[in-house]
């Protein structure tokens, strides 16, 4: 199993990255949260196969229309042991 976390920077809040992100891990079987930090920037934990993992990051930093990914930095993180994939407040 692959963990990583990352911090997604630019035009992330406000234009629906977080539901972006909860879909695109739903649909690659990848489990974990997102959230959205105090500093504007978005922060996201993804668990699973190494390539449903990459192909979640690799969607972040595309982003969903109407946002402007500047920046993904992504460091390997411990497990959470989650079950699903959630948006966190």
């Amino acid at each position: 199993m692959t963990v990583r976390r990352a911090v997604v920077r630019g035009v992330v809040q406000g234009v629906g990255f977080r539901w972006f992100a909860e879909k695109t891990a739903r649909s690659l079987g990848v489990r974990g949260w997102v959230r959205n930090r105090s500093d504007g920037a978005v922060e996201t934990v993804a668990e699973g196969d190494e390539r449903a993992v990459a192909e979640y990051l690799a969607q972040l930093s595309q982003g969903p229309s109407g946002s402007r990914v500047d920046e993904v930095v992504v460091e390997e993180a411990a497990g959470e042991g989650l079950s699903d994939f959630e948006v966190r407040r």
